[in-house]
């Protein structure tokens, strides 16, 4: 019997296979076959019909990659770097070298030491000039480095006016010095590496500092009646405030006033010119004070020994100018603050 090579309807797919190969089952004794299906599978349900959702979805996820590759491909060839991340090499500028990188401290306590030295020359201290400079120029250099061996100067005084960093390794320390002809200025240039330091050339000579001239203060018209009670009251104030005894302090203080006293450094000697403005019962004055120092007196000079001047027999005394807040309460001033002032008031 010859059995047909279509698929028969109502054949199952295990049913299918057998009938392919010509293998057919046999019912076995006592089994009953179940009854055909009433209702048959359509054939788009069969071939999986309902899973095409997921092919699609696919689809659309694999164009929005392309679609995002192709944009940043254009991005890049129009805007180079605009995506960049900073991990490609070779195209990202060097970093910025920051004066942090340079030991500007070290530099500067170098540049002072040699300064120290090479600002003081004699020829009767030439060789021990050159020894001292050793440590501090490079290998090879002239000991003199620079001096002639001619003359002689004498360093005063010197402190760092500035310091000006080029680059990781080198910089100019600016240094502020009083010699025997006056006031200058020295660049010294110093070269750092490895953590050592060396004044790798010679340091230029800069004029100092000219002096400047401050704007002259538009004296404001003083308030006769105040600075006639202020100069009653201040000068216990000043022989309190010499001494720093805070109980003797506290009677010329306002309410809530904190001042230190100067522990007796001093002694009061007399005001030479004070300023009250007009105002309301807080005011901000100028005070020229003369201190006299403790344990210090004029010597007189020789020829005149028998002068009977003031001045060859007194202590030694100093004008300060102090700024001062003061407070009227009750008819009395007060102090509240007293400091440092940028101007010379006149005479009382």
């Amino acid at each position: 019997m010859v059995r047909k090579a279509t698929l028969d309807r109502g054949l199952r797919p295990d049913e299918l296979a057998a009938s392919e190969f010509g293998v057919t089952e046999e019912a076995e004794p006592g089994v009953t076959e179940p009854a055909e299906p009433t209702q048959r599978r359509s054939p788009q349900q069969w071939r999986g019909a309902g899973g095409r959702w997921l092919i699609w979805a696919f689809r659309v996820v694999l164009w929005a990659v392309l679609l995002i590759i192709g944009f940043r491909g254009v991005v890049s060839i129009v805007s180079p770097g605009h995506f960049d991340d900073g991990t490609a090499t070779g195209t990202n500028p060097p970093a910025a070298v920051t004066s942090d990188e340079f030991p500007t401290g070290l530099a500067k306590a170098f540049a002072l030491q040699f300064g120290n030295v090479y600002l003081n020359y004699s020829p009767a201290t030439s060789q021990q000039r050159a020894t001292d400079l050793t440590p501090f120029i490079p290998v090879g250099s002239a000991p003199e480095f620079g001096w002639n061996g001619v003359g002689t100067q004498q360093l005063q005084a010197e402190q760092v006016a500035s310091i000006s960093v080029q680059n990781a390794h080198q910089a100019v320390v600016t240094l502020l010095a009083q010699v025997s002809s006056g006031l200058i200025e020295l660049g010294v240039p110093v070269y750092s590496s490895d953590g050592g330091l060396v004044v790798s050339a010679e340091p230029a000579l800069l004029p100092g500092p000219e002096r400047a001239t401050p704007p002259s203060p538009s004296a404001p018209a003083n308030d006769a009646t105040a600075q006639e009670a202020l100069s009653g009251q201040l000068p216990g104030f000043f022989r309190a405030y010499a001494s720093g005894n805070q109980q003797d302090l506290g009677r010329y203080l306002a309410p809530g006033a904190v001042v230190d006293g100067l522990g007796g450094a001093v002694t009061y000697g007399s005001i030479s010119g004070m300023e009250v403005p007009s105002g309301g019962a807080t005011r901000r004055i100028e005070v020229s004070v003369i201190w006299q120092v403790t344990g210090q007196s004029t010597v007189k000079p020789r020829g005149k020994q028998n002068s009977t001047s003031s001045l060859d027999s007194g202590p030694a005394g100093l004008q300060m100018t102090y700024e001062m807040t003061v407070v009227q309460q009750n008819g009395t001033w007060y102090v509240k603050a007293i400091g440092p002032s940028d101007l010379q008031p006149g005479g009382p």
